[in-house]
């Protein structure tokens, strides 16, 4: 994904920095942790400025609180070295794809101006999640609405160039997979960051992976997916539009 940035002549050190390049989208406090935090280390390793905007704030998960999820997420922050991180007050467990939401993240979109926006994966078992996917997608666009009116202090009509999509938990094959193996262990630190929801305790012991299990399964994870690439850990990722490829001689990943 840092070719992606690149393959426009933005140059990170000369590049505008009131705002992020890289802006992932997620339903809860968490949740971008388990499915991109790799990458956004990625990315900020290659000089890109990162942020992650939580749509909900914690109050209706089966562990922890408001409170707790927010000084949780803000010491993962840290830990992934993101530039900006910040919630909105959606309901937990009732993220609703409603103008008045999509105005929400419209206007942090114009406020943010990242070029590449990650959302969750559109299908899913949660439907916070499934539902993010389109409230993201259709506020990236309200964005860019140069009728649409919104406080003239987030700033001027502004759309993403790319909208991706986090596919770790989904059964689909992934578009392209970013290789995350020289931050794996700052990505499982980023995630055990969330003491409320991946400690030893007996509330929801059926719904969270246990926390001895958690550093099995994530790199159990990520090694599938570097295998597909040929890489030894790496995220997924699907994106709906084709690709456009220049040189044939310079793709990446043998075939035989």
């Amino acid at each position: 994904m840092a070719d992606l940035l690149k393959a426009t002549s933005i140059d990170p050190a000369s590049e505008a920095r009131s705002g992020v390049d890289v802006l992932a989208i997620a339903a809860h406090r968490d949740d971008v942790e388990q499915t991109c935090g790799g990458t956004l280390l990625v990315q900020q390793s290659a000089g890109w400025r990162t942020g992650i905007l939580d749509l909900t704030r914690g109050e209706g998960g089966t562990r922890g609180s408001a409170a707790e999820r927010e000084a949780e997420a803000n010491a993962a922050a840290k830990i992934l070295r993101v530039s900006h991180r910040e919630a909105l007050d959606l309901p937990d467990s009732n993220v609703q794809n409603t103008l008045e939401n999509r105005l929400k993240v419209a206007a942090v979109i114009r406020r943010l101006r990242p070029r590449v926006v990650i959302l969750p994966y559109w299908q899913g078992r949660h439907p916070d999640h499934y539902t993010s996917a389109t409230l993201g997608y259709e506020a990236c666009f309200l964005a860019g609405l140069s009728r649409l009116e919104l406080d003239p202090s987030h700033g001027k009509p502004h759309r993403p160039y790319k909208i991706l999509y986090a596919s770790l938990y989904a059964d689909v094959r992934p578009t392209f997979v970013v290789d995350i193996t020289p931050h794996i262990e700052t990505r499982l630190e980023s995630l055990l960051a969330y003491r409320s929801q991946y400690g030893a305790q007996r509330d929801g012991t059926g719904l969270f992976v246990p926390e001895e299990d958690i550093r099995e399964r994530m790199y159990a994870t990520a090694r599938h997916y570097g295998l597909l690439a040929g890489v030894r850990y790496a995220e997924p990722f699907v994106q709906k539009e084709v690709a456009l490829v220049h040189d044939l001689v310079t793709l990446t990943v043998a075939s035989v």
